[in-house]
């Protein structure tokens, strides 16, 4: 890896391919000012606005959506439980599948 004549070709290949400097990366001398900001006309503005609303309210959205989940799955394991516990107060055998009336397969 030693080059004995003290070239380096990576040093070599960078200084080829690095571009030159660019004025706007320069570095201002001391003492003088910035140049002003161009004007530019504010094209998405209520864009901007809208997301900037959206960005704040998505935390309250998502935990209404997690409220709402939990709620409903309250709410559908207590109307499942009303009146289907598993002892009706009879010997057990009905007759009653649990599926209505689908057909005994009688003809």
């Amino acid at each position: 890896m030693n080059d004995k004549d003290g070239d380096d070709p990576t040093a070599d290949f960078l200084a080829e391919v690095r571009p030159e400097e660019t004025p706007w990366r320069t570095e201002r001398p001391p003492g003088e000012e910035a140049p002003e900001r161009a004007e530019r006309p504010e094209k998405w503005g209520r864009a901007k606005s809208a997301g900037r609303a959206a960005a704040k309210a998505a935390p309250y959205v998502q935990a209404a959506a997690l409220a709402t989940w939990i709620v409903s799955g309250t709410l559908d394991s207590d109307s499942g439980d009303s009146g289907d516990s598993g002892d009706s107060g009879d010997s057990g055998d009905s007759g009653d599948s649990g599926f209505g009336d689908l057909g005994s397969g009688e003809a």
